[in-house]
């Protein structure tokens, strides 16, 4: 501005002094003395309007020159504001973040999307490359500035690279950063402008896809993409198998795809599962299958598979889905259950035949010999080894007598596969139970402690719950200890729906350590008394477990044994 007004006044300067210069010429040549203060007052007039005439002229040239430049510089600001808006609605529009870097001065401005995006704040964020770079995570780091930096030698204008930039919390994003270089009239890059993209949902579908690619090809079950619909009722075309297919069917990829399953067709192939199948396309429905199927080599194998429809974001069926897998041997397996589940049926119909008949063919000659042994008791015999054969005589008669009725009511309980239940008070069943067992406990006086009052009533068998009171007591008083007064403790309480009946003594006890796995088996005998059967805890077991219940077992030699019982009571 300065420069301009110098130059305005020192033409009008100039003008001046040559108008100065010329009146005064013609007034030296024209005019007489008595003309001359006249004169020099015209003169002094012409001189003003001529000097104001040409620097009015001059101020105009000067406004035009001015008019035109304030209006090319009224049009740039209005291009320049106009960039700028479009620059703003672009910013707003976008997802991106936009930056401009100025390579030269290391300056790097960022637009708002820095924070709607990555969370920073204005004052957080750097105004160099150094901040940029800092926050790139420090496994891409490296990679992405050297190839940056190789760009910009390059000078080539377009740059991208995908990379993984810190956000305001500390995690990490993955973005893709494309950008523009802008040089000057020598080629020199100056100035760089580009826009980061936030690409993570689209990163971690890719994996999510790569992950779900290398199940499909990893898997062994066989996976089958087809068309949604069948042509000409033949079933879809399939578009995509994976290689466990193919070792299934010995089908490959480019052998099976733009047929349909109907290659693994054959003789003994169903027709009806085929039908089925069509009526799962048509009704647009799941479905889960079997089917006697052929593979390439004409082998017959069983196939199972589900059949799952595809729904595109249109709710539109656009393919099918299955998943196969080869169930021959399964097959054969369960053909070899069901004939062995026969064989045992019927071997388990027979054995029990057998021991129907054998318990009623025994039952007339042991009564017959009981009855002799009766006879013979009411005979005085003199002979004591007479009398010591027949007494041993009659002992296993005995036992052989009540081994018989102990197998009959363990066959009875596992024929029985329902029974009659009813609500049976606990004291009754004890008082029954503690009268049976009258000479022993007068005999052995052990100290007896019954808790019962918080189970008045339970709904069980009472003639199944008799027995198994009756045998854990016997087994208490049969085995107790001579080295201290017998205890036992009977305790019954309510846990819910269930009922728990607790008998605890202080007997001899049992090495679960080395019986554990038999301590309910059939004829198990974990003592050397002459008495002992190994019935007892076999037959309570049977018992508990067919009226729906359920017996633990804790014990330690020479300490004593606890048998808990739970029974549900509803």
């Amino acid at each position: 501005m300065k420069s301009k007004t110098d130059q305005i006044t020192i033409t009008y300067l100039l003008i001046a002094v040559v108008l100065a210069t010329f009146l005064y010429k013609i007034t030296s040549l024209y005019l007489k003395p008595e003309n001359y203060l006249l004169f020099n007052f015209l003169k002094d007039i012409i001189f003003i309007t001529l000097s104001g005439l040409a620097f009015r002229y001059i101020l105009s040239k000067n406004e035009n020159k001015n008019k035109i430049i304030f209006e090319r510089l009224e049009n740039t600001n209005s291009k320049i504001k106009e960039s700028n808006d479009k620059y703003d609605i672009v910013a707003k529009a976008t997802s991106d973040t936009i930056w401009d870097w100025k390579i030269q001065e290391d300056k790097l401005y960022w637009s708002k999307g820095i924070k709607a995006v990555f969370g920073y704040e204005e004052e957080k964020v750097g105004q160099s490359s150094n901040w940029w770079f800092d926050n790139i995570h420090p496994e891409d780091s490296i990679k992405m500035s050297i190839k940056l930096y190789s760009f910009i030698e390059q000078k080539t204008e377009k740059w991208q690279d995908e990379y993984r930039f810190k956000c305001a919390d500390n995690t990490y994003k993955y973005v893709l950063d494309r950008g523009f270089l802008l040089k000057d009239k020598n080629g020199k890059a100056v100035r760089m402008i580009g826009a980061l993209q936030d690409i993570t949902k689209q990163k971690e579908e890719e994996l999510r896809l790569k992950l779900l690619e290398t199940v499909i090809l990893q898997t062994k079950e066989a996976i089958v993409i087809t068309e949604a619909n069948s042509n000409n009722n033949l079933l879809p075309k399939i578009i995509y198998t994976n290689p466990a297919f193919t070792n299934m069917t010995g089908y490959k990829s480019e052998e099976i795809i733009n047929n349909s399953l109907s290659l693994l067709r054959g003789q003994n192939t169903e027709i009806t599962v085929i039908k089925r199948i069509s009526e799962i396309i048509k009704n647009k429905e799941e479905g889960l299958l079997e089917i006697k199927c052929y593979k390439k080599d004409k082998t017959e194998f069983w196939l199972r598979f589900t059949m799952i429809p595809i729904y595109n974001s249109e709710n539109e069926l656009s393919n099918w889905v299955s998943i196969q897998r080869d169930v021959t041997e399964e097959k054969n397996q369960e053909k070899e259950k069901e004939q062995l589940i026969k064989e045992l049926t019927r071997n388990n119909k027979d054995l029990k035949q057998f021991s129907y008949i054998t318990s009623h063919n025994l039952r007339a000659p042991i009564s017959n010999l009981t009855g002799i042994l009766n006879l013979i008791e009411d005979i005085t015999i003199e002979d004591p080894e007479l009398n010591e054969i027949i007494n041993g005589f009659s002992k296993s008669t005995h036992l052989l007598n009540e081994t018989i009725e102990d197998l009959t009511k363990i066959m009875i309980i596992k024929d029985n596969t329902s029974f009659q239940k009813e609500n049976i008070s606990l004291k009754e069943i004890f008082e029954n139970v503690f009268s049976q067992l009258n000479n022993q406990i007068e005999t052995q006086k052990p100290i007896l402690k019954l808790d019962i009052e918080n189970v008045s009533l339970l709904n069980t068998n009472k003639a199944y719950m008799e027995s198994i009171l009756l045998n854990l007591l016997t087994n208490s008083l049969k085995y107790k200890s001579n080295d201290r007064i017998l205890k036992i403790t009977i305790i019954a309480q309510q846990i819910g729906n269930t009922v728990e009946l607790s008998f605890e003594d202080n007997g001899i006890g049992i090495d679960l350590n080395k019986n554990k796995d038999k301590i309910f088996g059939l004829y198990q005998r974990f003592h050397d008394y002459p008495d002992s059967k190994g019935l007892g805890l076999y037959l309570v077991k049977s018992q508990v477990e067919a009226m729906n219940g359920s017996i633990g077992i804790k014990s330690q030699v020479n300490k004593g044994t606890t048998i808990t019982l739970t029974f549900k009571n509803k």
